[in-house]
């Protein structure tokens, strides 16, 4: 096998690897760094699918309690959503914890704060 049959050949198998991609979130309501209104849920989109039932969103108050949200099956492969309880006037932190459907679990979070 010469140099070139082996550079052939390698280029071969990186062009068969599919091309894994993380989640990354693309859009909120609310919006990251909003002052908004008490809104009835929030809303996130993502770049790709999800496992839906492997992902998880919470919300932290100012005092750093943490309030786990229940996912709300409605909705496209790639947004996640859930109702929220009536927020009264502060700082808020949504964490998300997605798995994407390449198998990685990406996390992350913002804050919003509810106009007083």
């Amino acid at each position: 096998m010469t140099w070139r049959s082996l550079v052939a050949a390698a280029a071969g198998l990186v062009a068969a690897v599919p091309a894994l991609a993380h989640s990354l979130l693309l859009e909120s309501s609310p919006a990251a760094g909003a002052t908004v209104a008490p809104p009835p849920e929030v809303r996130l989109r993502f770049n790709g699918r999800l496992e839906k039932r492997l992902s998880r969103l919470a919300l932290v108050d100012e005092r750093g309690d943490r309030r786990p949200l229940a996912l709300d099956a409605s909705g496209g492969p790639d947004r996640l959503q859930a109702p929220l309880p009536p927020l009264p006037p502060g700082r808020y932190r949504l964490e998300w914890q997605v798995l994407s459907t390449d198998g990685h679990v990406v996390s992350g979070s913002f804050a919003f704060q509810i106009a007083r």
